[in-house]
């Protein structure tokens, strides 16, 4: 059993950020709230999501895992401000999960989760940790799109950089240890990634939060951060592109 009320804003943001990586998503739930852990399917980036039961406006469940189809949700996300509270309900009897937005009801089939295995988050000890603001990182990105298909981060004892080198162009993001929450840094470090999957996710972060990147030469970038009022918590793990020598 699973009933719940959220604002569509909070609802939103949520749903952004998964599908930023898949399209169909399986829910666990209990009493505390709900969270996932997915990867997508090329299995280069990785997402662990928790919401607690303080980001809804109200909140009853029983343990029980549900598989959504987030192209579904934000169908639903469509018929509603801002502002809305938007009621979910699940229907154990016939599979659906039902969402109410003022008069209209609007039932779903939910999704079957037995293929859905189990993902494993690995545990990654990184060398350096940085507080970001999402909007300069946003900034960056927006630099970037038209240069290259790859972005390189590093952190060093001076800052943080994002930088971008095409054929005949380049961008830099140069952002200084005042601009920074927290920079915590032993020796340098820089990585590559692929700039769709960061900009994907990084786009989705409400611009006037904060990341925490934690970066090491040539390993997963780790992103964290809090979001509903801090009763959401998400880690975004993103493989790096290993250059040849």
């Amino acid at each position: 059993m699973f009933k719940a009320e959220i604002r569509s804003d909070t609802l939103k943001s949520v749903v952004n950020i998964i599908s930023t990586l898949i399209d169909e998503v399986k829910f666990t739930i209990d009493q505390d709230g709900m969270g996932l852990k997915a990867v997508d399917p090329a299995h280069v980036a990785m997402i662990e999501m928790q919401i607690g039961s303080g980001a809804f406006e109200s909140f009853s469940a029983d343990s029980t895992e549900i598989g959504v189809d987030l192209d579904k949700i934000k169908d639903v996300l469509k018929l509603a401000g801002a502002s809305d509270v938007i009621s979910i309900e699940q229907d154990e009897d016939r599979g659906k999960l039902i969402f109410k937005v003022g008069n209209i009801t609007r039932r779903m089939n939910l999704v079957d989760t037995s293929s859905m295995g189990e993902t494993k988050v690995p545990q990654l000890d990184l060398s350096a940790s940085v507080s970001v603001p999402v909007s300069e990182l946003q900034r960056g990105i927006k630099a970037s799109e038209s240069i290259s298909d790859h972005i390189a981060l590093t952190a060093n004892e001076a800052g943080f950089s994002l930088s971008c080198e095409g054929d005949t162009d380049s961008v830099d993001l140069v952002l200084d240890k005042s601009v920074l929450s927290k920079l915590d840094v032993k020796s340098e470090v820089r990585s590559i990634f692929p700039l769709d999957y960061f900009s994907n996710l990084i786009k989705a972060v409400p611009s006037d939060l904060t990341v925490t990147i934690g970066l090491d030469t040539d390993f997963p970038v780790k992103i964290n951060f809090d979001m509903a009022d801090g009763n959401g918590k998400v880690r975004y793990l993103l493989a790096p592109r290993i250059e040849n020598d």
